[in-house]
């Protein structure tokens, strides 16, 4: 029986809808469980472990409060709709290069109301919490203009109020001495236990069934507890020391675990939210991560380039821009921008020459014999 290559692009199975992508519902676990066992039967689709070439998906923070339309910090891109469409086209992804994909990463950002980026975290010169999206600079800090409010003081432990409104001057100080994005006052969002929390519903789908017709275990991380800190990359908070230089309510300077089960792929593909933002910042973690240990290993990253979109506002704030530069960079480093409606086969970089491989081959499927 000869296993079908891994780089023939399978159909959707039946229960896929792409409008489900601007929907929130219930994942029916048992049947998608039947029908995952049945599609990989039906299409000779070998286990994970199998795989002699690993390729993994890292997805970061593909969850309802950033890819539903409803949700506090939906990712409209430059379309509008940007994180909807990102999420069809990414769990169609899924579906078509099941074969391909040995095993998903998430990153789920993960808050609680009382954090440096909430606004209950502050007061402005009219003893208000400033609104959403208004940004914070140090001379908001040093005028006095913003400052930290007194009620949270209890809740940081060990700290006073005096100490807090030191460490604030100090974090903006180093977010701009680290070429960092200015604090942000964001919505509340992706509140621990709450629904926007939750993976958007059609990528848990594809996930589910991916993690069940290839028998493979999805990864969890989660991001962004710290309450002194931002943490916009999934491998280290934007600030991780404090002016004493120890680090913040345990904070690390880097998620060496994670790192080394990401570089552990044969090829490693990533998408996710928002590209400006979380996307850019992991991103550029790990390339910091790759030269560190060998520059070469950039080539094993694939960026799907239409499945995240950057942070726009209108008439607030456009990141578009700065998400663009960010990639140009990754691809100058050696990462490869691809679209996911073009088959791996034709992506630079080890997966294509793997494909070519496996063409040349004929008859081994992932590195296993007919």
């Amino acid at each position: 029986m000869r296993l079908r290559n891994v780089f023939e692009s399978l159909p959707h199975p039946e229960h896929y809808d792409p409008t489900d992508a601007g929907k929130i519902f219930r994942v029916p676990y048992a049947e998608r469980a039947a029908a995952a066992r049945a599609w990989a039967s039906t299409h000779r689709i070998p286990p994970a472990g199998r795989d002699q070439f690993r390729v993994g998906l890292w997805l970061i923070d593909v969850q309802n409060t950033f890819c539903h339309p409803e949700f506090e910090l939906f990712v409209a891109g430059d379309s509008g709709l940007g994180a909807v469409d990102d999420s069809e086209r990414l769990s169609s992804f899924v579906y078509c290069n099941l074969p391909l994909i040995n095993q998903v990463h998430f990153s789920l950002d993960t808050h609680e109301a009382i954090q440096i980026f909430h606004p209950v975290f502050f007061l402005d010169e009219h003893d208000e919490h400033p609104a959403p999206m208004t940004p914070i600079a140090l001379d908001d800090v040093l005028s006095g203009r913003i400052r930290v409010n007194p009620d949270i003081v209890p809740t940081i432990p060990g700290a006073t109020l005096e100490s807090l409104h030191e460490y604030l001057e100090f974090y903006c100080r180093r977010l701009v001495e680290t070429g960092k994005y200015e604090l942000m006052v964001w919505p509340y969002h992706a509140m621990l236990g709450g629904i926007g929390h939750a993976l958007v519903s059609v990528i848990e789908d594809a996930s589910f069934f991916h993690g069940i017709a290839r028998a493979s275990r999805p990864r969890f991380v989660l991001k962004g507890r710290n309450a002194r800190s931002e943490n916009y990359s999934v491998l280290r908070p934007e600030v991780d020391r404090g002016p004493d230089g120890v680090a913040i309510d345990g904070a690390s300077e880097a998620d060496a675990d994670l790192i080394e089960d990401l570089l552990g792929f044969d090829a490693l593909i990533v998408a996710g939210q928002a590209k400006s933002h979380c996307v850019a910042w992991t991103i550029a973690d790990l390339l910091e991560a790759i030269r560190a240990r060998d520059s070469r290993l950039a080539d094993r990253v694939y960026l799907l380039d239409d499945c995240s979109s950057p942070v726009v506002v209108p008439g607030i704030a456009d990141f578009s821009v700065s998400a663009e530069t960010a990639y140009e960079r990754f691809a100058a480093a050696g990462m490869h921008r691809v679209r996911s409606t073009d088959p791996p086969s034709a992506w630079p970089g080890p997966v294509g020459r793997h494909a070519l491989e496996l063409s040349r081959a004929g008859s081994r499927v992932m590195g296993t014999a007919p």
